[in-house]
């Protein structure tokens, strides 16, 4: 039961963190177009920025204890390394993106979302692929 748990809040925090970058990914250049000022649109990254990186906690956490606790092993299970290695890009690459947001162009800061969604959803497929 409590293994159930935790694959359940693992999934459910994957699900907020990645979801959450598909609404941001359609949400902003919505917003971009529509006028709305870039105070609000940064205002509207920070606050999804702080549920990314609790769900992203969440999630890595709960990863682990499934690894520990399951007994999963990771050796040779390639598309369980290859989540891995997505995921650690990815938390890396949310960190420097969230360092140099301000300081580099809209079309910077657009692609690195852009690379940040596609490695979301990579690591949607590999989960799905590890079921």
């Amino acid at each position: 039961m409590l293994d159930d748990f935790i694959r359940w809040l693992h999934v459910l925090a994957a699900s907020v963190w990645v979801g959450g970058m598909i609404t941001v990914a359609a949400l902003v250049p919505l917003l971009r177009k529509s006028g709305v000022d870039r105070p609000v649109i940064q205002a509207a990254a920070r606050r999804f920025g702080a549920v990314a990186w609790m769900a992203l906690s969440v999630s890595a956490v709960t990863g682990v204890v499934q690894l520990s606790r399951l007994g999963v092993e990771v050796r040779g299970n390639t598309i369980l390394m290859a989540k891995l290695a997505l995921v650690g890009l990815s938390i890396g690459l949310t960190f420097v993106h969230q360092q140099i947001a301000r300081e580099v162009s809209p079309a910077m800061r657009g692609a690195m979302e852009a690379v940040l969604l596609l490695l979301g959803l990579g690591i949607l497929f590999a989960a799905v692929s590890l079921v």
